[in-house]
């Protein structure tokens, strides 16, 4: 039996090296991937380009602006005069804020109300829009806090040195101190690069493993295969079995570059990944035996295959938070395969998580996978007889 397996993996191995389209489906995914969201996707916030206009023109509103100008996250592009210019500028895309000091800032400042800065933000991205508009209300807090605690400063020491008295006992104030856990420096690299290895994997398995099937069917050479002394299950692990070492090389492949190319850190454990990585390789193959078996050309099989992928990848949670997405959505979301497994690996990676926390992620892909795996495989044999 192992005899005859080992010999349709040579063949398969072979076949699929010398076809021009799978031999690009193998290679070229990974590498575009990789390049487009380790290096091209880039969700970080730094260096924005701000305009600035100063109603209030005194010296607490001059030293706001001094704070922006030596600040990395943000960069005054242009200090406007006229109110017609925000529009303009915004129009014309040359910045992504407009900070507007109203008129009284100074005064409000000093008496401890809460001063008058107007944030207009460029919207067309919502997403970067949110961002820009969060950091910039923390800069413009810290910064005027920071004049004011200086300004107490310089009061008390004035009244100090009139009354040649001991400084009096001030109130004690709320020293905030905030720290970001498993990604401190927010690079997007380092949320979106694990996730490829679930892309990935997914893609390249289903589809490898529908087109390998669909193409003996199409090159009439399915017939002299069942012809042979096989049976039905060998030629299934035959076809199968050789996917399955080239999901795993494609994982081994991703997460080197991920730890040596981009710098993502694997807090978890490989053992952990590698395991996993063979329950959802269950589901993927399960998956591309079942279109083999709905499809009569590798064009069909193509076109089954996206139909799954894309759908699949938006649930997952790749790129879109699920807890932002609608109540059913979210439900539905947990029947499929790729939400899980994205979870398991970015929980790795960035986490650090242990088995003790990932293990419903884990059943559920065990589930999946044995499931469309067998009824794929029982459908796959009755095709054939």
């Amino acid at each position: 039996m192992w005899e005859r397996i080992r010999e349709i993996i040579h063949k398969e191995f072979l076949q699929t090296l010398r076809d021009p389209r799978t031999r690009t489906l193998l290679f070229l995914p990974p590498i575009i991937q990789l390049i487009i969201f380790g290096y091209a996707v880039n969700m970080d916030v730094e260096l924005t380009k701000i305009a600035w206009m100063d109603r209030d023109r005194t010296p607490e509103s001059r030293a706001l602006l001094s704070a922006f100008q030596g600040s990395r996250y943000f960069m005054v592009q242009d200090v406007l005069d006229r109110e017609d210019q925000i529009a303009e500028e915004l129009d014309r895309g040359q910045v992504q804020a407009v900070v507007h000091v109203l008129p009284g800032y100074a005064r409000d400042l000093n008496r401890g109300d809460v001063p008058g800065i107007q944030i207009l933000v460029d919207g067309t991205n919502s997403n970067t829009a949110g961002i820009v508009s969060n950091y910039l209300s923390q800069a413009l807090a810290g910064a005027a806090g920071t004049i004011m605690a200086e300004k107490r400063n310089s009061l008390l020491m004035a009244r100090m040195t009139e009354s040649s008295g001991p400084a009096p006992a001030q109130a004690g104030g709320l020293a905030l101190q905030d720290r970001v856990w498993f990604n401190p420096d927010l690079k997007s690299r380092v949320y979106f690069v694990p996730g490829v290895i679930v892309n990935i994997i997914a893609l390249v398995t289903v589809m490898l493993t529908a087109l390998s099937i669909v193409r003996e069917k199409e090159i009439g050479t399915m017939e002299q295969l069942m012809v042979t002394p096989l049976r039905p299950i060998e030629l299934m692990l035959g076809k199968l079995l050789p996917f399955a070492l080239v999901g795993i090389l494609q994982m081994v492949m991703i997460t080197a570059a991920a730890l040596l190319v981009f710098g993502v850190p694997l807090r978890g454990s490989l053992v952990l990944l590698f395991a996993s990585s063979l329950l959802f390789l269950l589901t993927t193959l399960g998956l591309g035996l079942f279109i083999s078996t709905i499809s009569r050309t590798q064009q069909q099989a193509m076109m089954s295959s996206f139909f799954f992928f894309m759908p699949a990848l938006l649930l997952s949670g790749f790129a879109f938070p699920i807890r932002n997405m609608p109540r059913p959505v979210q439900v539905l979301t947990y029947f499929n395969p790729l939400r899980h497994f994205m979870e398991i690996v970015r929980g790795l990676f960035l986490k650090g998580t242990g088995i003790q926390y990932l293990w419903p992620q884990a059943a559920a892909l065990l589930l999946f996978g044995t499931a469309i795996l067998g009824l794929s495989a029982l459908r796959f044999h009755k095709r054939l007889d």
